[in-house]
C-alpha cells in the first residue's frame, strides 16, 4: 500500500517542485514589509516566471472528493496583504490591462494592480500550500488539482500580466526616476 501511495502523481517531482515555489513566494509575500522597493519587485520578476513554469507543469488529476476544499485565507488577511504590497509598489502599483475582455468594448483604457494581482494568487497559492500540508492524499490531489484549473482559468495569465508590469518597473520606470543609480538590484539571499 505504502508503494502504491508514494506512486501516487501527488508524489511527482513537478508537484513537489510546484508546492516548493509556492510555499516560497508566499512566504517571501508575507514578509514584503522587510523589502525596499527595487529588491522586492527585483525578487518578484524571478518568482513569477517560475511559479507558472512549475504550475503549467502540473500533472492532470482527478478530483479524489466531491467536498470543497477549506480555505485559510480569510478577508482580513487578503485585505492585510493587499494593503502590505499596495504600500510597498506605492506609485507603480497600477498598469494598463491589455488582455481583459471588457476591454474590446471600452473607450477608456482598462486599469489593473500589481498588488491585487499578486494577493488573488497569494489567495489561491496559500489555500493550497496549507491544505496540502495537511498530507491527506485526497486533500492534497484536490488541493493540486483545484489550484491547476485556477491557474489556467485566473491566476495564470494574472501572473503574466504583473510580471509585464513589474519589468517595466524594474527596467524603465525606476531607471527613469533615477532610482536602480548603478546598483545591483540580483535576488535577495534568505
Amino acid at each position: 500500500m505504502r508503494k502504491e501511495t508514494e506512486q501516487h502523481p501527488i508524489y511527482s517531482k513537478n508537484v513537489i517542485e510546484f508546492v516548493t515555489v509556492a510555499a516560497e513566494y508566499c512566504s517571501f509575500l508575507e514578509k514584503a514589509e522587510q523589502y525596499e522597493i527595487k529588491p522586492f519587485v527585483d525578487k518578484m520578476t524571478k518568482l513569477l516566471p517560475l511559479l507558472y513554469l512549475k504550475a503549467a507543469l502540473l500533472p492532470d488529476l482527478v478530483s479524489a472528493s466531491e467536498d470543497d476544499m477549506p480555505q485559510f485565507v480569510t478577508e482580513e488577511e487578503y485585505e492585510y496583504e493587499h494593503g502590505l504590497l499596495q504600500e510597498k509598489i506605492g506609485r507603480y502599483d497600477e498598469y494598463l490591462e491589455v488582455f481583459n475582455s471588457d476591454m474590446q468594448y471600452s473607450d477608456t483604457p482598462v486599469v489593473a494592480s500589481i498588488s491585487e494581482d499578486l494577493t488573488d494568487m497569494y489567495q489561491d497559492l496559500k489555500d493550497m500550500v496549507a491544505n496540502f500540508q495537511r498530507a491527506d492524499l485526497n486533500i492534497m490531489n484536490d488541493a493540486i488539482l483545484k489550484c491547476k484549473d485556477n491557474f489556467k482559468e485566473f491566476w495564470g495569465q494574472k501572473s503574466l500580466n504583473a510580471l509585464r508590469a513589474l519589468h517595466n518597473v524594474l527596467y524603465t520606470s525606476m531607471e527613469e526616476d533615477g532610482e536602480l543609480d548603478g546598483e545591483d538590484v540580483g535576488i535577495i539571499d534568505e
